[in-house]
């Protein structure tokens, strides 16, 4: 296994063209405006359309990134897939290139499996990928895939591959499921990701590695600055910013809108371009995020245009 990763990730928003393509220009750029305001990178998550983009594409954007001098320790890639022979050529791809971590999401069509299908589908990954600096991230987002990461599922592939699985990114939105998770399993090493910057004062101080959250996109500065500073005298008033900003995006669709909000700050109307069959935002639903992100002194400082 690798290093271990800690701090806050964004689920990198994936740009595209009129036509509908990767706009690599614009991700590369996106992600060095990411990494200098200290986020990782977990490109390829359920916030990057990830589920719309196809293998071909997510390769050709990872070398981007590397190519364009991204270092490869900042990144996260999303790797799982339905197929697992897919999952296998993105992982190692990822590990090959020098990835600190991948997040892997359990196969997401077959409702209803065993932990028993979960454990034989992360095993062969990591026996298909067969490299020791694999370290997997488990994708703990049931209402999305159907397909939970139980706590006896955790428990079963520590045993068995306890140098390949590294942590997990729960986005269940439970925080008593997180906290079970860091509890139980944090002292094996084992690093628990909450999905949201309002779990981390309470994640951080029982042994949470950071977060893996949407509004890392738009607010990295804030989060990292919550991530290093919860513990001290402005850690409530932290918080309370990042919360802030947090729920005015969650009550809109947030791919949308994150993506129109940074078109807005940039002045690049294209950035707001999403895949089918996402929309963009309602003129009318645009104009309010962008009312009560102004009222909240929003800002994307030093956003590249």
């Amino acid at each position: 296994m690798t290093g271990k990763l800690r701090g806050v990730f964004a689920p990198v928003l994936t740009p595209f063209d009129d036509n509908l393509e990767p706009d690599a220009a614009r991700f590369i750029a996106h992600c060095r405006w990411l990494v200098d305001n200290q986020a990782g990178l977990a490109i390829f998550g359920t916030n990057s359309e990830a589920a719309s983009l196809s293998i071909a594409e997510r390769l050709t954007l990872t070398d981007a990134l590397l190519e364009a001098g991204i270092p490869a320790s900042s990144l996260m890639p999303g790797t799982g897939s339905s197929s697992i022979t897919d999952a296998v050529t993105l992982t190692r791809h990822a590990v090959q290139n020098g990835a600190q971590g991948v997040l892997v999401l359990p196969p997401f069509f077959y409702k209803g499996v065993s932990d028993d299908g979960l454990f034989a589908y992360y095993s062969e990954i990591i026996e298909r990928v067969g490299d020791d600096r694999l370290a997997i991230y488990l994708y703990h987002i049931p209402q999305m895939s159907y397909a939970p990461i139980t706590m006896s599922l955790i428990e079963r592939l520590l045993a068995r591959y306890p140098a390949s699985i590294a942590g997990a990114k729960d986005s269940s939105g439970d925080w008593n499921n997180s906290k079970a998770m860091i509890d139980t399993f944090s002292a094996q090493g084992f690093d628990v990701f909450p999905a949201s910057e309002s779990f981390l004062s309470r994640a951080l101080p029982i042994g949470g590695a950071g977060c893996i959250s949407a509004t890392v996109n738009v607010n990295p500065a804030g989060i990292h600055a919550l991530y290093q500073g919860w513990n001290g005298p402005d850690g409530a008033s932290l918080q309370a910013s990042a919360d802030e900003i947090r729920t005015i995006f969650q009550a809109v669709p947030m791919i949308p809108a994150m993506k129109h909000a940074i078109a807005w700050q940039s002045a690049t109307p294209g950035w707001d371009v999403v895949r089918p069959p996402l929309v963009k935002l309602a003129a009318d639903t645009a104009a309010s995020l962008e009312s009560q992100l102004q009222a909240a002194g929003f800002t994307m400082r030093a956003y590249p245009q």
